[in-house]
């Protein structure tokens, strides 16, 4: 199997690289448990200290413009990524004890 992958890099994948060696590839994150009152800004603000962040984007309900309690924040490396979900999952931001985890593809 592993001459297989050798010949055929495109069969390496991101799945594979994580569950068989154990290594954050993806620098997108999950960031669950957000209050109302926590707009763009202030999530990148909150993971600039772990980092270089890329964007940060909470999600918004489109009739209402209200958060939907949820976002994405895209760090510069996957080292990055890793010390802020180290840091910042189950912290608190804004009042709430927030979640922070590697992002799923959305396939």
């Amino acid at each position: 199997q592993l001459f297989f992958l050798v010949l055929n890099p495109p069969v390496i994948d991101r799945f594979f690289i994580k569950h068989f060696f154990g290594v954050l590839v993806s620098t997108k994150l999950f960031v669950g448990s957000l209050p109302w009152s926590v707009n763009d800004d202030k999530l990148k603000e909150a993971f600039e200290e772990h980092g270089n962040v890329v964007s940060a984007k909470v999600v918004t309900d489109r009739t209402t413009g209200r958060s939907r309690g949820f976002g994405f924040v895209e760090m510069g490396s996957a080292d990055d990524a890793k010390k802020a979900i180290k840091a910042l999952n189950d912290s608190e931001l804004g009042g709430r004890n927030i979640v922070v985890n590697e992002a799923k593809s959305r396939n």
